[in-house]
């Protein structure tokens, strides 16, 4: 199993990269928006990898973060979502937007992705929900800075990131402008299911 590869960037496209290890170099698939932001040609690249044989033929397929490739091998563990189109997913939306898509059931987040109808988005959210919710895959928590604070305090208490993502946009606009200890606290107030 191969789980990581640094090595020198020799190549990108519009879905794939190659990396120099050692004198061999690794051809990758990765997100759109990895080949994008991966940088120039012939700088170090670290990606988190895992290695899919299909018909007898390896497949590499690389991430900049472990929580990305976690949600990789969540979205290929669906029954009908194979690997080209989990990868497409995440190249349509980060793994954090789509957890929230899954958490809230909403379906119109998947429109437009390649190989991703309706029935198929339903089946993603019915298998994954469960498991977000639970906290049996944690992915990162996109928040601007004022919620960074508050993220921090209640991850700290013990919640998991389904349920502070949950609790946070709850409260949503009613706490623009509250100090940190305010906002904790009508998060709390949703987490303790007081509804604040």
């Amino acid at each position: 199993m191969i789980s990581a590869i640094r090595g020198t960037l020799r190549a990108r496209g519009l879905d794939w990269v190659q990396i120099e290890v050692g004198g061999v170099t690794f051809h990758v698939s990765v997100p759109e928006s990895l080949a994008q932001e991966v940088g120039e040609e012939g700088r170090e690249v670290t990606l988190h990898t895992r290695l899919i044989i299909r018909d007898d033929e390896p497949q590499l397929y690389g991430f900049t973060s472990p929580e990305a490739l976690r949600f990789f091998h969540m979205l290929t563990g669906v029954s009908g979502v194979g690997p080209r189109t989990a990868l497409n997913l995440l190249s349509a939306r980060p793994p954090e937007a789509l957890a929230a898509a899954i958490l809230t059931g909403d379906l119109e987040a998947f429109t437009g992705v390649h190989n991703i109808g309706k029935k198929s988005a339903a089946r993603i959210i019915l298998e994954l929900k469960g498991k977000l919710e639970k906290g049996d895959i944690q992915v990162p928590i996109t928040t601007d800075g004022t919620d960074a604070d508050a993220v921090s305090a209640l991850t700290a208490l013990g919640y998991t990131a389904a349920e502070v993502r949950r609790a946070l946009n709850a409260i949503g606009d009613e706490a623009t402008g509250l100090d940190l200890e305010e906002r904790v606290r009508r998060a709390l107030g949703h987490l303790g299911g007081g509804g604040g």
